[in-house]
């Protein structure tokens, strides 16, 4: 049996909703990779690699660029005033 790929194994270890929840993380700006590696256990380089499987070659290019450009997807990059991982108006009641 061939091995898979790093971005099949990570993708393949999650269920639809997971993998779902994983990509809406990457995408919220607040949303560090450390939380998203504390909950998933998915280091920077395997989101990337899930994120890269999971969308069209556009739309992961353009994620690339904003993610680079967020100090908010890295804890150490962080200003101490960010101490929430997402707006208080995002989750409407």
């Amino acid at each position: 049996m061939p091995s898979l790929p790093a971005s099949q194994r990570s993708q393949a270890l999650f269920t639809a909703s997971e993998t779902s929840r994983i990509v809406e993380m990457a995408w919220e700006d607040r949303t560090p990779f450390e939380a998203i590696e504390f909950n998933f256990g998915l280091n920077e380089s395997s989101v990337i690699n899930l994120m890269r499987g999971q969308l069209k070659p556009r739309s992961f290019r353009l994620w690339r660029k904003r993610v680079t450009s967020r100090k908010t997807k890295h804890l150490s990059l962080r200003s101490p005033d960010v101490s929430r991982g997402y707006c208080p108006t995002q989750y409407k009641r």
